[in-house]
């Protein structure tokens, strides 16, 4: 513009003013507890890993679980029984929500993982995702979540000759996680390399003693007999496994999802 030097934004005032706010933003950046140490002192009796590395610590954490993005808010806060209060599908929902949360609250005290039964849209993965953030958060426990059906194809993606990986590499944190939610077991078609796969996994936690979380639409006996159960998809030893192993929470109620479909674009 005409009366405006070209220079006057790099003169020596500006850049004393740009090291200012750079300082500044540094110092903000420091934390207060620790001013940047990683120690943070502690009254009579010394020292102790600062909070803020705790917190840093939970977040890769927490971004090391693989919680879809779908369901990296969920939390027991934000999970709402549906119908009417003495119904039959509120209640199993609302005693689902009950269990998940004394879970947590009573972990690592605890000798056995969960399976929620149930059709699609109760909640099941919304519950399993809400008790990982909170064991992450709350609690610091190293968890992992993986759609069984996502851990197959990387299994078997690791077969292939020019894959960067390989099967134990894949399956070594699936086995380490303290915690591990298994989502919707039982939805690949049962082949016997399937169900070698998941009596690994499964016999393997069991051996270690680690926390197994499982969501299934598979419940053990179907209304209809025309549908499967989920011994018929898992097999008879790896069920009888799952029953030492897990708690089952059986979930009942309407798909949302449906729900949320017939009640889009009713404003009014």
């Amino acid at each position: 513009m005409p009366g405006v030097s070209s220079r006057s934004n790099s003169g020596p005032a500006q850049q004393v003013i740009s090291m200012g706010v750079d300082s500044a933003n540094l110092q903000l950046a420091v934390c207060t507890w620790c001013g940047g140490t990683g120690w943070e002192m502690v009254d009579g009796k010394g020292v102790r890993p600062c909070r803020c590395r705790i917190s840093e610590r939970r977040n890769q954490l927490l971004a090391a679980a693989r919680i879809p993005k779908r369901y990296e808010a969920c939390s027991m806060d934000n999970y709402i029984p549906q119908g009417s209060p003495r119904s039959q599908e509120f209640l199993s929902q609302a005693y689902a929500l009950r269990d998940a949360k004394n879970f947590v609250d009573e972990y690592p005290i605890v000798d056995h993982g969960i399976v929620f039964f149930g059709p699609c849209g109760v909640g099941k993965t919304h519950l399993a995702t809400a008790i990982l953030r909170a064991l992450v958060i709350n609690k610091g426990v190293n968890c992992l979540f993986y759609d069984f059906r996502d851990l197959l194809k990387a299994i078997q993606d690791s077969y292939n000759p020019v894959s960067q990986t390989s099967e134990s590499r894949v399956l070594a944190p699936v086995f380490e996680a303290e915690v591990l939610v298994l989502d919707e077991l039982g939805a690949s078609k049962p082949t016997d390399w399937v169900r070698d796969t998941m009596t690994q996994i499964v016999n393997t936690r069991y051996n270690d003693k680690k926390i197994t979380i499982i969501t299934t639409n598979f419940v053990d006996e179907p209304e209809n007999p025309q549908e499967e159960s989920l011994t018929d998809r898992v097999g008879v030893r790896l069920r009888s496994r799952l029953y030492e192993m897990c708690r089952n929470i059986c979930i009942k109620g309407q798909d949302y999802r449906m729900i949320l479909q017939e009640n889009r674009g009713r404003r009014f």
